[in-house]
């Protein structure tokens, strides 16, 4: 991971090249963090659902940050005649892996919430040893479950939220939300337990439900984000919020060439980096190849996410291109 500045056919400019270094640094940290805190809970998880619930949860939260440095191995690399516009999609295709994972592992926990519900199950919650002292082991796992959401909510989260706009990726952001929202898996969980305790045996089903309807919309909105990407939606921001406003400003430059009397573009988000097909209605019916040259050149030092320009010259725009308005 140490080369980090070549990405596909370009260099990436200083600030995305340390913002990329400083993306794998969290995510190794956070999967260091993750690892360790699965293992405390594994030790205190007990017969609680809402717990258990929870111990998976933090097992599918590793997803993402393992598909963002996979996919990185190869968006760095150059395009290929068999490759032709590089392989900037791995982004997306990890993108898409982890909301399927998490939507299907996020039913099926579902399931078992419901079906536990249904059929009454009593949890009980024990007690252990602990430095000659009998304590209830509920105490220690509300003590662990504050502990462990301190790294996602207050840490890792936000810095990978930063992050993400200056990389424009969707991957990125999308952990760095499911990271922040942690603490309501937190507080589910430990109105689970404290409901096991003072009696309210349902509580602990009904915690487990929520925190799985949490893990399935993350599911839901990742799997849907990543596979209209992968149909090649219109280009969206980070946070697939509205269209991105490169499009806008390519028209812009293109409207103020001199030679140019109409412009619109089909712009690719390609995972992190875009595709720009220009279309461009001329004054005059000869266009030079400098002309062509000077204008594509000038897209792509608009934004380093430019990788791949065609200007097209044409007698009508098409309808499915962006005017930029």
């Amino acid at each position: 991971m140490t080369e980090t500045r070549q990405f596909g056919r370009t260099e990436l400019p200083s600030e995305q090249e340390r913002a990329i270094r400083k993306a794998v640094r969290w995510e190794v940290f956070t999967i260091v963090y993750t690892s360790i805190t699965i293992a405390v809970i594994a030790l205190v998880v007990g017969e609680s659902q809402a717990m258990r619930t929870a111990w998976i949860e933090d097992m599918l939260s590793l997803i993402p940050q393992i598909a963002f440095l996979t996919a990185l191995l190869f968006v760095r690399r150059r395009p290929t005649r068999k490759h032709p516009y590089g392989l900037h999609r791995a982004m997306g295709v990890g993108h898409l892996v982890a909301g399927v994972a998490l939507l299907a592992v996020g039913l099926n926990l579902a399931v078992e919430a419901v079906t536990g519900l249904i059929a009454g199950e009593h949890p009980t919650i024990g007690t252990v040893q602990l430095f000659g002292q009998t304590v209830w082991l509920g105490w220690l796992m509300v003590a662990v479950m504050l502990v462990v959401i301190v790294g996602p909510v207050f840490f890792y989260g936000p810095a990978k939220a930063k992050l993400a706009p200056v990389l424009h990726n969707k991957l990125l952001y999308a952990d760095a939300d499911m990271a922040k929202a942690d603490w309501q898996t937190t507080v589910a969980s430990i109105v689970g337990v404290l409901g096991v305790g003072v009696g309210l045996w349902w509580l602990d089903g009904a915690a487990a439900l929520f925190i799985s309807l949490g893990i399935i919309w993350d599911g839901f909105r990742n799997t849907r984000t990543a596979v209209v990407d992968l149909m090649d939606q219109r280009a969206r921001t980070f946070d697939s919020t509205k269209p991105h406003p490169l499009a806008r400003d390519i028209v812009s430059y293109l409207r103020s060439r001199p030679w140019v009397e109409a412009a619109a573009v089909r712009m690719r988000d390609q995972g992190q980096v875009f595709h720009i097909e220009a279309f461009v209605v001329p004054h005059r019916r000869a266009v030079t190849l400098a002309e062509l040259t000077a204008a594509a050149e000038g897209i792509t030092d608009l934004d380093w996410k430019v990788q791949d320009v065609v200007v097209v010259p044409v007698e009508e725009l098409p309808d499915e291109a962006d005017p930029g308005r």
